[in-house]
């Protein structure tokens, strides 16, 4: 385990869970388009430090495998909540706390038991089609069924696409970091990003902040490691005693999301409205 690759990681979380907290106290319940969230000091300085985070977290992929940097995100719902309480002046409930810290720990049991990779990282032409394929396939899919669901819900189903589009753009990161400069991907990578930015925003503005941060900290490293061990062939768990391990902190993961999602929304805020 590379101890540069995990402390950038944890950093990067820290700056993107604050970033995320900043940006949805600007985002209120009806859709809000970005250009009037651009408008907002808090909003930008909440994509400031997000973009600090993201860039700590590809320095972080020039120092360890994807499907070891990735998942560390999940330390960011440790961070989000409390940073997110403190801008709404309340403090977070129990349940959510310990909702977040099982989210957050079923992931870092899958840092333990994913090997590390060593190789050095390959995606052709048709690779990266395949991998923005897919993962924009997956993203519309949770949009369209988004549309039919409780608001509570509807965060966390966009809050998974955006996740999905991170995990594909943290796959073609990991490509560039390792020295990989062709221009097609260069032109590649800031499309899933970009597409994930604005459902991010969406899944804020449906107001349970807990809901979105932990589907979002679940769909993008899952995604990433998938994308990881098929595209990439970085290795999963072998053996039954390391796969069974994988498997309990991935139920974990999965197990604090729901708790979150039926904890219900903080209670409610003055939330500034577009002009």
């Amino acid at each position: 385990m590379s101890v540069a690759a995990v402390g950038l990681a944890l950093l990067g979380s820290l700056f993107f869970a604050l970033g995320a907290a900043l940006q949805q106290s600007e985002t209120g319940p009806d859709r809000v388009a970005l250009r009037h969230l651009a408008r907002r000091p808090r909003w930008l300085l909440g994509g400031l430090a997000v973009g600090a985070g993201t860039a700590l977290h590809v320095l972080a992929l020039r120092y360890g495998p994807l499907t070891l940097v990735q998942p560390l995100g999940a330390a960011s719902l440790l961070f989000a909540l409390p940073c997110a309480a403190a801008l709404r002046r309340h403090r977070p409930r129990p349940r959510e706390l310990a909702a977040a810290a099982a989210v957050a720990a079923g992931l870092a049991g899958l840092v333990l038991t994913v090997p590390e990779h060593t190789g050095d990282p390959r995606l052709g032409p048709w690779g990266a089609v395949a991998l923005l394929a897919g993962a924009a396939t997956v993203a519309l899919g949770l949009l369209a069924v988004s549309r039919r669901v409780s608001p509570t819900a509807r965060g966390g189903l966009l809050a998974m696409a955006a996740g999905v589009l991170y995990g594909a753009t943290a796959t073609l990161t990991r490509v560039l970091v390792d020295g990989a400069w062709e221009p097609w991907l260069l032109l590649a990578a800031p499309l899933p990003a970009l597409a994930a930015l604005g459902l991010l925003q969406r899944a804020y503005a449906c107001g349970h902040f807990g809901v979105a941060f932990a589907s979002l900290q679940v769909a993008d490293p899952l995604t990433a490691v998938v994308f990881g061990a098929v595209l990439l062939g970085e290795p999963l768990p072998t053996g039954a005693t390391a796969t069974l391990a994988a498997l309990a902190a991935a139920l974990l993961a999965a197990c604090g999301t729901v708790a979150l999602a039926r904890t219900g929304p903080p209670p409610a805020a003055h939330v500034p409205q577009a002009r």
